[in-house]
């Protein structure tokens, strides 16, 4: 019979006032007992609701059952089957948005802990199982992958699977894209995405670091090096600002900028000697995850204050639920309702303040949020030395400048066929957040999927 306890088994976490001094992860993950305590709370539905709610559509209530016979080893092959990267998706998919959403227990009470699950089962198997040793025979054709994010190693995972021969270029010096250089340490450690990415090698991917495709190697050229279809999965990485005035100013980062300089480049750590600055007051103005992360970042980095300057209220934040409550735990300020209007500056051209107008709520928008407006003559300063820009990113447009047939929407996203993720260039497919612009890992993942999926048939029907 099933555990009918109406609340999630709760995840041992460091407390606030420790963990915002370090970069250790937050959530410490289940003990065995734990998440045979939380899986006996599956009611293991016929129809399995939350299965349709994975995006990558892993066998959730086969995998639950697993750890609950407490076969921790077979629940992380079941969530193989499906999902390449389990460790990296435990930690940082939206599941409260996705399979956790679908769960028949969350009509009265909590929904089961699908992603704590899935992340015990994955760090079970770092831990105590072997390493897979691939045995696929490959089939003849080979396949280019364009970036190392979610998708990219999606596809690439996928099409090896399937007996190709991948080759993935990144452009930057680590392969991993924005689980590298974008969720903070605390959130999603390194060393997980990188034990990801090495079961991905021993698959048989090559992963060649370095590789602006565009710049160092044309679409074209991959097609003239006998490469029989590209995948194109570079995200979104091209950061937006206000312009507003002051932003040029010494202290205001993009987000990315600031937290590639703390992950990838591990400015951080004492032992590196990344330039960063080290500020006391900060706002980061944002209301997502990555203004979370940028936020709880910089607390971390020795800020005595920082203040997340929202334009709307609290329950129109897209940010995780339990990003907000962590990051209140650990002490960033909200001030929500509050837009910049202007960053001013010191004698010496550095931050000072920024100056910020409070806003009211209108009537709904195109994304179904009530509009923020101006309240005029209710501009407020906050002294700070340090702004982080935290409104989201765009696909950056070297590669499809540079690459004949590709075409863009008016917010510089390629454009794709359907669910085939096929371009407007015969032979490229692409996904992620070059597709569809900044969203989560898990959607990134999914589009991986069905490009490799599309890919296969392209070649196929072309052999």
């Amino acid at each position: 019979m099933p555990d009918m306890n109406p609340h999630k088994t709760p995840m041992p976490e460091q407390a606030p006032e420790v963990r915002s001094k370090n970069f250790d992860e937050v959530a410490l993950g289940y003990t065995e007992e734990l998440a045979k305590r939380e899986a006996a709370r599956c009611l293991h539905c016929k129809n399995q609701p939350c299965v349709g709610g994975c995006p990558v559509g892993v066998h959730i209530p086969d995998f639950i059952r697993s750890i609950a016979q407490g076969d921790a080893e077979g629940a992380y092959h079941t969530i193989r089957l499906t999902n390449s990267l389990p460790a990296v998706c435990g930690r940082v998919c939206p599941q409260e948005n996705q399979c956790e959403k679908n769960c028949v227990r969350g009509r009265r009470g909590d929904p089961v802990g699908i992603g704590r699950l899935e992340r015990f089962a994955a760090d079970w198997h770092m831990k105590h199982g072997r390493d897979e040793q691939y045995k696929v025979e490959k089939n003849g054709h080979k396949v280019a992958v364009v970036g190392s994010g979610p998708a990219g190693l999606t596809c690439a995972g996928d099409l090896a699977a399937m007996g190709y021969s991948v080759t993935v270029f990144e452009a930057l010096h680590a392969a991993g894209g924005v689980l590298m250089y974008g969720i903070p340490q605390f959130r999603l450690p390194k060393e997980i995405v990188q034990r990801e990415i090495d079961s991905l090698r021993r698959q048989g991917v090559k992963i060649e670091t370095d590789m602006v495709i565009g710049k160092v190697l044309s679409v074209d050229e991959l097609f003239e090096n006998a490469f029989e279809a590209v995948f194109i999965g570079t995200g979104a990485g091209l950061p937006r600002f206000m312009n507003i005035p002051g932003e040029g100013l010494v202290g205001v980062y993009s987000a990315n900028e600031f937290l590639t300089r703390v992950n990838l480049m591990k400015a951080y750590r004492q032992d590196y000697d990344t330039p960063i600055l080290k500020p006391k007051k900060v706002a980061v103005v944002g209301g997502g995850n990555v203004t979370m992360d940028a936020a709880r970042t910089a607390l971390r980095l020795g800020a005595e204050t920082v203040s997340v300057v929202y334009r709307r209220a609290e329950e129109q934040m897209p940010a995780r639920r339990e990003e907000v409550h962590h990051a209140k735990e650990e002490g960033v300020i909200f001030d929500f309702l509050s837009n910049p209007v202007k960053i001013h500056g010191d004698e010496n051209g550095r931050v000072a303040s920024i100056e910020c107008i409070h806003m009211k709520l209108g009537e709904p928008d195109s994304s179904g949020r009530r509009r923020p407006i101006p309240i005029e003559g209710s501009n407020f300063s906050l002294p700070v030395d340090c702004v982080v820009m935290a409104i989201g990113n765009s696909p950056n447009p070297l590669i499809r400048s540079a690459t004949k047939g590709l075409e863009a929407n008016e917010r510089g996203c390629i454009v794709v066929k359907d669910n085939t993720m096929e371009t407007t260039r015969e032979g490229v497919y692409a996904a992620g957040d070059a597709v569809s612009g900044a969203a989560t890992v898990i959607l990134a993942m999914g589009g991986g999927k069905d490009a490799a999926k599309s890919i296969d048939r392209y070649i196929r029907a072309k052999s």
